[in-house]
């Protein structure tokens, strides 16, 4: 299928926000990577930002509805990420099914007529913005810093990214992703 790749896009987008996510403690969310720069969301505010943007995306924009409120009851870190593991993987179950003259017919984006494969695009790229590594997060300094490495060596300053070696997990097992059964049984 001609759009495959942005279902794999997709697929790994949703990997690196959990595996980014999982890196903070909740005493993190509420941090900002710069205090006195109001721009700067603190990780609380990107979850939000996240499941809540990421649900109106594909409801009203690409016409997949998961049938469940956007938000965790509680605030958690880990009520965020089962969360969104949830939401997300039946998102992912949606787009596994569409065809090509789904992915090309026109929708509304914001305005403006759009393909749906164009919107995808768009959303992928929003994202990356949103898993809390990029931007202004990236700057917080060596206490809030949060880099990943595949064998669990995150917190590093001198770390290096290594989100196609992540893995989404649930609790009791992996979900999917890249090198999981090197890690599952830690």
């Amino acid at each position: 299928m001609r759009y495959a790749f942005l279902v794999e896009t997709y697929t790994t987008e949703r990997i690196k926000v959990v595996s980014v996510w999982s890196e903070f403690g909740d005493q993190d969310l509420v941090v900002r990577p710069r205090s006195g720069d109001p721009r700067g969301r603190s990780v609380l505010e990107q979850m939000v930002h996240q499941c809540v943007s990421e649900d109106l995306w594909f409801r009203n924009m690409l016409g997949i509805d998961v049938g469940a409120p956007p938000l965790p009851k509680q605030e958690t870190r880990t009520d965020f990420i089962e969360r969104y593991v949830e939401d997300s993987g039946k998102r992912l179950a949606a787009l596994r099914t569409k065809d090509e003259r789904w992915w090309e017919e026109e929708v509304k984006f914001f305005e403006v007529g759009r393909s749906r494969a164009w919107v995808m695009v768009r959303r992928v790229a929003h994202t990356s913005s949103s898993r809390t590594d990029d931007g202004y997060a990236s700057h917080a300094g060596p206490g809030d810093s949060q880099q990943l490495w595949p064998h669990g060596g995150y917190r590093r300053v001198d770390g290096q990214s290594r989100a196609d070696d992540l893995c989404l997990r649930k609790l009791g097992g992996v979900v999917e992703g890249g090198a999981c059964g090197e890690v599952a049984g830690r």
